[in-house]
């Protein structure tokens, strides 16, 4: 549909260079902690392609949706395809990939490689899959130490949904980039089979290869909030599969709110404040990781600490990860970025505890809680899990049984910890309808002048919807396609149009949840329930005073 879409940007192929942070180490004081760089100088040390800023092309806006903290060491592939799902945050009208050499030792050739819809396992959603290119190329070799971001790619895609990413590396490519705690199942196949809706046969692997962003345009976004931490933000203890994670629980409370707010997990498992290990230490990759995110606006510091008091060479002071941690927030600070501090959850009952690791927790907890820190706000992970009665110890319901890790009782806690109120005012939500009568989304058909019918399989402008909450617990629809208020026109009579600046009976419904996670919609103009009439095949109209398959709709958070 011409006109819909948004113009591609030029790629960039970034060179990271080394920033020379100093790293505390065993024996090391306070005092030898290393200024991190702030935006700005990070910026001075990557070179990008012709006709780009440092991460978009000029005028293009970009927030990350998805994202996962690069590591090195990972496994070598040759004329393979690597299918990996990602899970949205917040929706776009375009998007890109990002695609990581940084820990390379050699230059990375990559092609063909493909976005689309996941529906199932390693299958995409029919008439979803898009190709990727780069500066105009299907292919692009990134140099080791490089990461590159593809062109926009002019598809929507919704809140909190699948998205599979389809990469086929031609040559050897030697020990890779990757994330190893992906928490998450994804497919390794042979030859170039990046276009197919399945992929027969494949192998199926735990991490990230390569891959490290999805970022959006969307012109509501607010910008994103990346979660800097270890095994509880990356998601150990959380099921396979399930977006279980404390970051994915706060995407869906943002969501949920009506806010446009990206949410990028930057846990590593293992991962420590102070020095290197389980990828380099937060000090040494906050820079990458955080200030370079696109859209980054607050950082939530989370559990790297609990892994250096879990160091016994020697095991690091109190004074010490205050001294890191404020390293970081000057750092935030410097670029523009709001930076809250996460208490940290309880551990006793861990292979790891000790008195003086406990005393050096309480004590960095005091620290994060009082009013000198320069912390801007508190995430009291502490206070969210600990068992009151013993809060040296989880809470039994939110323990996963190692006492370190949070089960997904735990994970959920810890994201309602999270004053939503820090990323500005909840809005209303945008939506999208998928009805149940012919699979199908609802459309504001002909930029809204014609009534909305079931007839797209794609969601874009015309496809999305303000879901309003009205004062008396009803709700209205406002259509993206032309900013106007959908009506049961005629009390009911006339098929639903968008064609309405004001709320009244006719722009009024009830939104009706039913058993199976589906909604309805009834009618305030008649008290009818609206209908994709004929199989979907007609437009939607307020006829109906009971409920079935045509009645039902998939409400989809875009």
């Amino acid at each position: 549909m011409p006109g819909r879409r948004g113009l591609p940007a030029a790629s960039s192929v970034v060179a990271l260079a080394a920033v020379g942070w100093t790293l505390v180490g065993a024996g090391q004081s306070a005092d030898a902690v290393g200024a991190v760089a702030p935006r700005a100088a990070v910026a001075h040390a990557v070179t990008v392609g012709a006709g780009t800023t440092g991460t978009a092309a000029a005028g293009t806006v970009w927030t990350g949706t998805w994202s996962v903290s690069p590591q090195s060491g990972g496994a070598s592939f040759n004329q393979q395809t690597l299918r990996q799902i990602v899970r949205t945050s917040i929706a776009g009208t375009s998007v890109r990939v990002q695609i990581s050499n940084v820990f390379g030792s050699q230059p990375l050739a990559i092609s063909d490689v493909h976005v689309a819809q996941r529906s199932s396992g390693s299958a995409t959603t029919s008439g979803t899959d898009h190709t990727v290119t780069f500066a105009g190329q299907s292919s692009t070799t990134i140099p080791a130490g490089g990461l590159v971001a593809s062109d926009a790619i002019a598809v929507s895609v919704p809140a909190l949904s699948d998205v599979a990413v389809s990469i086929y590396l031609p040559q050897p490519t030697g020990a890779s980039t990757y994330h190893q705690q992906g928490t998450a199942t994804n497919y390794i196949a042979s030859g170039d089979v990046s276009g197919n809706s399945t992929l027969s046969g494949a192998q199926t692997t735990g991490s990230y290869y390569f891959l490290t962003s999805l970022d959006v345009q969307n012109t509501a976004a607010v910008g994103s909030v990346v979660a800097l931490g270890a095994s509880i933000t990356d998601g150990v203890a959380s099921a396979t599969d399930s977006n279980h994670r404390w970051p994915n629980y706060l995407a869906d409370r943002l969501v949920s709110s009506g806010r446009d707010v990206g949410v990028l997990n930057q846990g590593i498992s293992g991962n420590r404040l102070l020095v290197d290990g389980a990828g380099q230490s937060a000090i040494n990759r906050f820079g990458r990781d955080v200030l370079t995110q696109p859209g980054a606006k607050w950082v939530i510091f989370s559990d790297d600490p609990l892994n250096d008091l879990g160091s016994t060479s020697p095991q690091p002071t109190a004074g010490q990860l205050i001294t890191g941690a404020q390293q970081l927030i000057s750092a935030a600070h410097q670029s523009g970025l709001k930076f809250l501090c996460s208490t940290l959850t309880p551990y006793q009952g861990a292979g790891y505890w000790n008195q003086s690791g406990e005393n050096a927790r309480e004590a960095y907890n005091s620290f994060v809680r009082g009013s000198g820190s320069g912390c801007d706000a508190v995430v009291d992970q502490d206070n969210a899990t600990h068992d009151p009665s013993n809060p040296t110890r989880y809470l039994p319901a939110y323990d996963s049984g190692d006492h370190l890790h949070p089960n997904e009782a735990g994970m959920q806690a810890i994201a309602n910890a999270v004053d939503l109120n820090l990323f500005g005012p909840p809005g209303s939500p945008v939506v999208s309808l998928r009805a149940h009568a012919d699979n199908m989304i609802v459309t504001a058909e002909n930029a809204g002048a014609a009534p909305l019918i079931a007839n797209r399989t794609w969601i874009q402008t015309w496809e999305m919807f303000d879901l309003i909450t009205n004062p008396d617990g009803s709700v209205s629809l406002r259509a993206h396609a032309n900013n106007m208020i959908v009506c049961a026109d005629n009390a009911g009579a006339s098929p639903l149009i968008a064609n309405r600046t004001a709320i009244g009976p006719w722009e009024s419904f009830d939104l009706i949840n039913n058993p199976d996670g589906s909604v309805s919609f009834r009618a305030h103009a008649n008290g009818d329930i609206v209908t994709a009439e004929n199989a979907g095949a007609s437009p939607l109209i307020a006829n109906r005073t009971a409920i079935g398959p045509w009645e039902e709709f998939d409400l989809i958070y875009d």
